[in-house]
């Protein structure tokens, strides 16, 4: 079992940035990769980066270059740096620890403003 607790959301102007932080505990080592997901009103949950066990990071089109995926290992914490947000990066964001089976976090809300 793994277990994720997101935090770091909130409320932000466009073109500012915010961390998120993904805290994982449990069976830390069946991890095989961390991602990020992001639920925007009115659409289906959607990709949004992704960091594996070697450093490998993907990225969706809608935030390369303004969103960067990192860890810490020994805090066992993921993070989702977001610069340059747009009001379209609102949503509910969720991290996901893909071992057996994939484990989601609770989500954290991110609200930007025009």
């Amino acid at each position: 079992q793994v277990q994720l607790v997101e935090s770091g959301g909130g409320l932000v102007q466009a073109g500012g940035s915010l961390r998120l932080s993904c805290v994982a505990s449990g069976s830390i080592f069946s991890i095989n990769s961390l991602g990020w997901y992001r639920q925007i009103p009115g659409k289906q949950r959607e990709f949004v980066a992704r960091i594996t066990n070697g450093g490998t990071t993907n990225y969706a089109d809608s935030v390369r270059g303004r969103f960067t995926i990192s860890r810490d290992n020994a805090k066992n914490t993921w993070y989702l740096q977001m610069n340059n947000v747009k009001v379209e990066d609102t949503g509910v964001y969720f991290c996901v620890a893909n071992a057996a089976r994939p484990y989601w976090g609770q989500g954290t809300q991110v609200t930007v403003s025009s």
